[in-house]
């Protein structure tokens, strides 16, 4: 860390990041005009042009998700579609075919095997932390449904997605509770306090292609990809 902090004092840090580091552009998926909103735009019409055949009425239960997601898939306030969002907090419905139910995605013991049509999840699963609680989300996600399609960001992408800094991913823990506690970083923001920051670090964890295909070994792999390098992958199965 000291070598660090000589190469790379904080006050040239400081000038780069900012006080208030703000997201970049090309990762604030708040702007429908950004490269992060495009890619999701462009995920979420291929998820539609691929279960837009299935027979109707079809049963989806979106795994961490928001009502903001099947606006823009354009699900919302279809009587033959039935919309289950499963979060560890209640969210309030806005739409008659939409529901929100308390529960965590490694243990889904209120839903039945096969319960759904369609199981949904995007950039959910790494924010479990630890390659065992993958297990169980994955298990569980086959279990309650006959289809499913998720996404992750890619371990090797160079700009940690969460934290919206190169290669955050492989710094060691020392080096990133330090860029936390000082600074504003992406969509986590500055955590002052050690014991929290590192909790919140270590509550991400990408994963590789393999690491994937391991929890989803009966799913097509695809990577979604950003001038040839691959930024998320997709495990589907629809």
């Amino acid at each position: 860390m000291r070598s660090f902090l000589a190469r790379y004092p904080v006050q040239i840090l400081s000038r780069t990041l900012g006080a208030d580091n703000m997201i970049p552009k090309f990762a604030d998926n708040r702007d429908p005009n950004s490269l992060a909103s495009r890619m999701r735009s462009s995920r979420n019409e291929e998820f539609r042009a691929a279960i837009d055949a299935l027979p109707r009425p079809l049963n989806i239960l979106d795994v961490g998700g928001r009502e903001t997601v099947w606006e823009t898939i354009g699900f919302v306030n279809e009587q033959d579609i039935r919309i289950t969002l499963l979060n560890l907090e209640h969210i309030k419905p806005s739409y008659q075919n939409v529901v929100s139910v308390l529960g965590d995605a490694r243990d889904m013991h209120i839903f039945h095997d096969g319960q759904f049509d369609v199981v949904y999840s995007n950039s959910v699963i790494e924010h479990l932390g630890s390659i065992e609680d993958m297990r169980k989300m994955a298990g569980e996600i086959q279990r309650v449904g006959k289809r499913y399609f998720l996404q992750t960001p890619y371990l090797y992408f160079p700009i940690e997605p969460h934290f919206v800094f190169p290669l955050f991913q492989f710094l060691p823990i020392s080096w990133r509770v330090f860029l936390v506690r000082h600074f504003n970083l992406g969509w986590i923001g500055r955590i002052q306090e050690p014991v929290r920051a590192e909790r919140e670090i270590r509550s991400i964890k990408l994963l590789s292609k393999t690491q994937l295909h391991s929890l989803f070994p009966d799913a097509a792999i695809k990577e979604e990809k950003i001038f040839g390098v691959t930024k998320s992958l997709l495990a589907i199965k629809l």
